[in-house]
Formats: structure tokens, sequence, C-alpha cells
């Protein structure tokens, strides 16, 4: 099921979130100029390597930041920025620009140090903004669990395009998230995505966004008629 939009009107220009996706796309910019070589150095020295936190690398701290802004490629960068293009606008206009930029990076945090917490002598790089995108999404799910989100799902072949209410589009991806890091396809045990972090950082955000925001409208979940 791939997103295409929310029913949500943001109130206020999401600047932050737009300086973030340009970083990324940036950086990715900057990165494709460089060699195989050169891109794989990169990786290891600013994605995060949970065998460096054992060694006491010294950019070890500093990679748990630098890694969410590295792409492995041009997909994995629009998947990551489609899905904050389309979420965070609405999470920015509730915290405001700077705490949603601080909730943001401490998403991605998070997302790390439990992708850390259980890989901790893997020695492939991590990278990617999606412990961050993830903790966004677990904000999203508390603070507009009635939005819809207008979602391509395409069955025998057909394009179908079904309004799902952000509580069940949020929550499937929570548990597939959630299945696929149990089922050992995360980068924990030995698999290519770092299914973990993107658990870790969905459950910060959920679990921070009462403190980033400057108000929460409680609402109680009906199911669609």
């Amino acid at each position: 099921m791939f997103p295409l939009r929310d029913t949500n009107k943001s109130k206020t220009f999401p600047a932050t979130n737009w300086l973030i996706i340009m970083a990324n796309i940036g950086v990715f910019v900057m990165q494709s100029g460089l060699s195989n070589e050169e891109t794989k150095i990169l990786h290891h020295t600013l994605g995060v390597v949970p065998a460096n936190f054992l060694s006491g690398h010294p950019l070890a701290a500093i990679s748990l930041l630098s890694y969410q802004f590295l792409h492995g490629g041009f997909w994995h960068l629009v998947s990551n920025m489609w899905f904050l293009y389309i979420f965070g606008d609405n999470v920015e206009d509730r915290m405001g620009h700077t705490r949603y930029f601080m909730f943001y990076l401490l998403s991605g945090v998070s997302g790390g140090l439990l992708q850390i917490l259980l890989g901790q002598t893997a020695t492939s790089p991590m990278i990617g903004a999606s412990g961050a995108v993830a903790g966004i999404l677990g904000a999203y799910l508390i603070l507009f669990p009635r939005a819809r989100v207008v979602t391509f799902v395409p069955i025998f072949f057909l394009p179908w395009f079904v309004k799902i209410p952000a509580v069940i589009y949020l929550g499937l991806y929570f548990i597939s998230q959630f299945s696929n890091a149990l089922t050992g396809l995360s980068m924990a045990a030995g698999g290519g995505i770092a299914y973990w972090a993107h658990v870790g950082g969905f459950l910060a955000g959920f679990a921070l966004v009462r403190r980033f925001s400057r108000r929460i409208e409680i609402v109680q979940f009906q199911p669609p008629s």
C-alpha cells in the first residue's frame, strides 16, 4: 500500500520539513559525485556502524545524527522523503518549527540506538532517514488518528485508490516493520534493512509526541462507517 496524500491541511507552511527534505536531497546529490570507494568510506564513517560503539570509534556518537542524511540509492531517498512530505507538515504544524526539528533528530537517534542495541557486533553501516521518518509516523498516529490516507492499492493488477484511516494505515505500517524485525530480516540479524531502527523511531515518536506538541486534541476513534 503506497500513500499518495492525507486529508489534513496544514495551517502553517512546513518550513522545517522542507529544509530537512532539501538537506537530504543535497547530501544525496553530493554523494552521487563520489566514486564507489569514496561512497563506501563515507557510509562507514558517517553511517551508524554498531561495532564502532563497542570499539570507542571517535565518530560513533556523531554518526547517530549524520546517518539520518545519507541514503543508499535514489529510491531509498525518494521513499523516505515522500513519507516525510505527506506526514511531516501536520506534525510540524502542531509542534512548531524548532521543536519539530529536535523531535525529528531525536526519533532518528532513538531508532539508531535500538538497532545498535540489538546488533552490537554488526559491521555494516546503517544509513537513511527511515528511523526519523518513522518517529514522525508515530507522532501522526497520536495527533491525527482519524485523518484519512489516500492509498494506492494494486489488486489483481488494477489500481485502487482507498481512503484508509490513519490509525489503521500507520498501525499496519508498525506491525509490518516489527514483524520483519522479528523474522530476521533486519540488519541486526544480518539482513539488509534496519527494521529495528524503524521500530525504535516509531516508538520514540509515539512516546515523545506529547512533550513536543503545543497542543494535543484527544479524540475517540470511531470505526469508519
